[in-house]
């Protein structure tokens, strides 16, 4: 059985983690706001379909730890060992890349060049078998 007193706790960490208001969260994972307070306050449990909602959102944030406490928030095993993409915005991708891929599965340079007041902040790729690569800029 799910301690509801913990699970607020833990789903307060994960609110203050992406800097995000009781309202602004309620917003990106597709609730009412009143449900985020009730489960705050420990008046409701949290249902599987506010659980999956959020691990869909956020997915650093990993279901045994958000349910029972054990494990790593934000989640260790899906952060992607990855190339630094940001350092040399006008380096060719091509030299960041594998040289075995094809051209087709390159980030086209247009991309990285775009206007130079505005930098990169995170770039993420989504493939079919749900998984993903997060390119962070590490400033």
């Amino acid at each position: 059985m799910i301690n509801s007193d913990e699970f607020s706790k833990r789903l307060q960490k994960v609110i203050d983690f992406y800097g995000e208001s009781a309202s602004s969260f309620s917003e990106k994972i597709g609730v009412q706001r009143s449900s985020i307070s009730h489960i705050l306050s420990g008046r409701n449990k949290p249902s599987l379909d506010f659980v999956m909602k959020v691990l869909s959102t956020f997915p650093e944030v990993e279901l045994y730890w958000l349910l029972n406490g054990k494990g790593n928030f934000p989640a260790e095993s899906k952060k992607v060992n990855s190339p630094d993409l940001f350092s040399n915005p006008s380096e060719p991708i091509s030299k960041l890349s594998n040289p075995q891929e094809t051209p087709s599965n390159q980030i086209p340079n247009q991309i990285l060049n775009t206007d130079e007041s505005k930098q990169i902040e995170r770039i993420v790729i989504f493939y079919t078998d749900g998984s993903f690569k997060n390119f962070e800029n590490a400033k």
